[in-house]
């Protein structure tokens, strides 16, 4: 019987039956199915409550994207202007601009609220 996970122990069987499901090939429209869809949304609303993650530094937002397209750090030149002002702004020296915000947001796709938070 499927119901909100309440503790630690009903977290882990839950995933144990997660793991069990998945090893599997379920057709879709099989109770089995149904079953792991409705597990692994109780499993996202306790890890959710219990295991926060916190959302990165504009730094942080920008390291990885970078590291996503497989790019050098060199190539924010262009975007944050010189060198010196790049290695400022990622070791946390200065803070970007809004208009460094905006073209970071839409010449390499990172999210303007990353890039808005505090650090």
């Amino acid at each position: 019987m499927l119901k909100v996970i309440k503790n630690e122990q009903e977290y882990e069987n839950a995933l144990a039956r997660v793991y069990e499901l998945m090893q599997v090939d379920l057709p879709d429209d099989s109770q089995e199915s149904d079953e792991l869809e409705v597990l692994a949304l109780l499993i996202e609303h306790y890890e959710d409550k219990h295991y926060p993650i916190a959302p990165p530094s504009p730094i942080e937002a920008i390291n990885f994207r970078l590291e996503q397209l497989g790019l050098e750090k060199r190539a924010l030149t262009k975007i944050l202007g010189t060198r010196s002002r790049q290695s400022e702004i990622l070791s946390g020296k200065r803070k970007l601009s809004l208009e460094m915000i905006r073209k970071l947001h839409t010449q390499l796709g990172i999210p303007a609220e990353s890039l808005i938070a505090a650090y």
